[in-house]
């Protein structure tokens, strides 16, 4: 109950949910209130933040110095398991199997088969529970996806039992124990879940995928026009944001008060 309650008042504090509702409070009070001048204020407040938010230079400055914390793995230290981190997804059967990986999950399987082709003798150890109205864990489908792509299945660990990075960190832990290993997520997630794997006791070599932040060139008017790619780069600064401070409202291993 607290885990779909934490969902829920999340996913409402994200830029697009928050702005809309601050804009439709500003539609009711013009409309039915007397509070006129208030109510124009939120419309306005509420449609410049959208706006700024939705260009590039905004969002991608805003998230640019999240994702810059590691660089991508091109080391040559061995290990013998690579963890890629679930995200989001879905499980349609009658799809092409990668189409089942939405927004992150794509990247991060990807790098992490790079890595596990870099690592020979390597497992791969898929994260991630069943969803809400799902009957595939996240790790059962990345663990699909993999073996379309040439993965043999005897190379492949999934731990199906995590909700969120915090019980990843434990089921990993309990996995695999000490043994090095490289931990493979999104690169504006990777600083938060290295928290919860070193609190845990572990020591994992951090290896970045789908970095967003665009540094190289673009097109004058991809900079200039707002666009919902760049309010998504918005939303998954919001979204590390929130993260943190529920990480630190619980501590780092989810017990209040521990240090």
């Amino acid at each position: 109950m607290l885990f779909t309650l934490k969902k829920y008042i999340g996913g409402m504090m994200l830029p697009l949910p928050l702005l809309l509702l601050v804009i439709g409070c500003g539609v009711l009070l013009v409309w039915f209130s007397r509070f006129q001048k208030t109510g124009k204020s939120f419309i306005t407040l509420g449609w410049l933040a959208l706006l700024l938010l939705s260009l590039q230079p905004v969002a991608d400055s805003l998230l640019r110095p999240i994702e810059n914390k590691y660089a991508t793995w091109h080391g040559s230290e061995q290990v013998k398991y690579v963890v890629v981190l679930g995200g989001g997804y879905t499980w349609n059967p009658q799809w092409a199997p990668s189409s089942n990986l939405i927004n992150n999950s794509l990247p991060r399987l990807n790098e992490g088969i790079r890595l596990w082709r870099a690592n020979p003798g390597s497992k791969l150890v898929f994260t991630g529970g069943v969803a809400v109205s799902n009957t595939v864990s996240t790790a059962e489908v990345g663990a699909r996806v993999a073996e379309s792509l040439g993965v043999p299945r005897s190379d492949i660990i999934t731990l199906d039992q995590p909700r969120d990075t915090e019980e990843e960190a434990a089921a990993v832990k309990a996995a695999i124990g000490d043994a090095p290993f490289l931990l493979v997520t999104s690169a504006s997630h990777l600083p938060r879940a290295m928290i919860f794997f070193e609190h845990v006791g572990l020591q994992p070599l951090p290896a970045p995928a789908n970095q967003l932040a665009i540094d190289s060139a673009l097109n004058p008017w991809e900079r200039a026009i707002p666009s919902p790619v760049w309010l998504g780069h918005s939303d998954r600064v919001a979204y590390e944001l929130l993260g943190r401070v529920w990480q630190w409202l619980k501590g780092a291993s989810g017990k209040p008060g521990d240090e």
